[in-house]
């Protein structure tokens, strides 16, 4: 089978416009099939907050009430994922930007209110593997932003984190998929503030371990979580690392 690179953006990187110009730089030197799927978080608590309106999160997850769900339609969908589609032109990578809604790419239910209500909070159910491949056979890069759809008229906020497992495994049918969760750190820190203390092979027992210890917390969790899953479901290698280290593979590997 052919290769194809996922690779997911999110945190500081996507803020930075410096940062953001390493990682397309180095997302245009990746040979073969790829995919970008971006975050963009802070932007829309930053935005929100400009518009008077409060964001809440819980282990990572934003909630997502009907305003909110404005904000990051057009942050998400709008802003960030334009700025990239624009940059990667320059770079004559020939991108496509999308929702889960275009192409009916990824369809999502709302989230089951259990312990918490997230509101427009969609988990993915189903990933249109066909349309992908039709994009990547005409050598068009498919620029994602974290935004499903139910089938019923409406946009469900997404964790990015979990669009780009959820595809990376649907995928993993067609091709040697490689699932890179990009982000401002090295990869898995020991301590969060020393670049030094990457874990570079990291299993699903130690990671439970840091985890109830409070050593992987907040953000980090439906990273790994999500990473775990893609591993265990077909997903040939997931690497948690910076913008740099792209092409170098030094990182979190997931084992």
């Amino acid at each position: 089978m052919d290769k194809l690179t996922v690779i997911k953006v999110g945190g500081k990187v996507v803020e930075d416009p410096t940062s953001l110009n390493v990682l397309l730089d180095q997302f245009k030197k990746v040979s073969g099939n790829k995919i970008l799927i971006h975050g963009g978080g802070r932007i829309a608590t930053e935005i929100a907050g400009k518009l008077g309106i409060k964001t809440q999160m819980v282990d990572g997850r934003r909630i997502t009430d009907s305003e909110m769900l404005e904000v990051v339609t057009m942050v998400y969908g709008g802003l960030i994922n334009k700025r990239i589609v624009a940059d990667l032109q320059a770079r004559n990578c020939n991108a496509i930007g999308l929702t889960g809604a275009d192409l009916d790419l990824i369809r999502a239910k709302k989230r089951d209110v259990k312990d918490i209500d997230y509101g427009f909070v969609g988990d993915v159910k189903d990933v249109n593997t066909g349309e992908l491949r039709l994009l990547l056979n005409e050598n068009v890069v498919p620029v994602i932003a974290p935004l499903t759809h139910d089938g019923k008229g409406n946009l469900l906020n997404t964790n990015a984190d979990t669009i780009a497992s959820e595809v990376a495994i649907e995928l993993s049918n067609h091709f040697n998929v490689y699932l890179f969760y990009c982000f401002e750190k090295a990869g898995v820190l020991i301590d969060s503030e020393d670049e030094n203390t990457v874990i570079h092979d990291l299993d699903l027992k130690h990671f439970k371990k840091y985890q109830s210890k409070g050593i992987i917390n907040a953000g980090m969790i439906p990273k790994l979580d999500n990473g775990f899953r893609a591993k265990q479901k077909g997903v040939k290698e997931v690497l948690i690392t910076n913008q740099e280290n792209i092409a170098t593979g030094k990182g979190t590997r997931l084992i």
